[in-house]
């Protein structure tokens, strides 16, 4: 199982996923697009592929220039029924490539919330596991429109698409998923000016506000993580039968 990972910014862990992904056995090759690491060239090198968060919208192609061809390499892997996730960042980058609208600036969501899963999410691989209502980790204020085609998953009173699926399993999350409590300490250290700025108090508070949620996030951070790479491995042993 070959996953290819793309990093939009530096210090963007897998956390959970890359639990999920080392329980099974997966080979991780990473691409640093922030510093200027070409993109994988095809899709056929890898089985799934991974876009991470970043502090860039999906439309800053002026500063990111590399933003297009990732956006169409997200609809290469789909269209060849690869798994795909899309995580924060990620989901925007997803549903741009799928020509939905990218609304900037219009969903400010940061620390621990509710999300809540849909009729479709709840009968869908990825949230099957979990409670209608879920605690996880968000940092985002962009948005974007569901996209034609899409089924939407998961939903708040922020952020109406927390989630959706194209195709077979090609997944966003608007959501953190993969911020267990370790990702998510060192964040708290790593951006504390940028918390700071967007979120008053919240590092002051963070101790209680961690005892309060971190627990229940990260138990279904993981759920999700492992959810989806079964989703990889359902693709490859059907291409094998294939060849067969």
């Amino acid at each position: 199982m070959r996953v290819a990972v793309i990093e939009n910014m530096k210090n963007t862990p897998l956390g959970a996923l890359g639990i999920a992904l080392e329980e099974a056995g997966a080979e991780i090759e990473w691409f640093r697009a922030w510093d200027g690491e070409r993109l994988p060239k095809d899709v056929t090198a890898h089985d799934a592929l991974v876009v991470l968060g970043g502090e860039q919208n999906a439309r800053d192609d002026e500063t990111h220039p590399y933003l297009p061809e990732l956006a169409q390499l997200m609809r290469r892997f789909e269209e060849a029924d690869k798994a795909v996730l899309g995580i924060c960042l990620g989901s925007q980058i997803l549903a741009r490539a799928y020509e939905a609208d990218n609304l900037i600036g219009t969903a400010h969501e940061f620390g621990w919330k509710t999300v809540g899963i849909t009729d479709d999410g709840k009968a869908d691989p990825l949230l099957s596991d979990l409670a209608d209502d879920f605690t996880i980790f968000e940092w985002h204020s962009d948005t974007f429109s569901l996209p034609t085609g899409a089924v939407r998953l998961a939903t708040n009173t922020v952020t109406k698409n927390q989630a959706f699926r194209i195709g077979r399993a090609a997944y966003g999350t608007q959501f953190h998923f993969e911020a267990n409590a370790a990702v998510v300490e060192g964040w708290r250290t790593e951006f504390k000016a940028t918390i700071e700025r967007n979120e008053p108090g919240w590092l002051e508070r963070y101790p209680e506000i961690a005892a309060q949620h971190a627990s229940a996030a990260e138990i279904a951070g993981l759920a999700i993580a492992r959810a989806w790479v079964r989703t990889i491995g359902a693709a490859v042993e059907r291409h094998e039968e294939a060849m067969l």
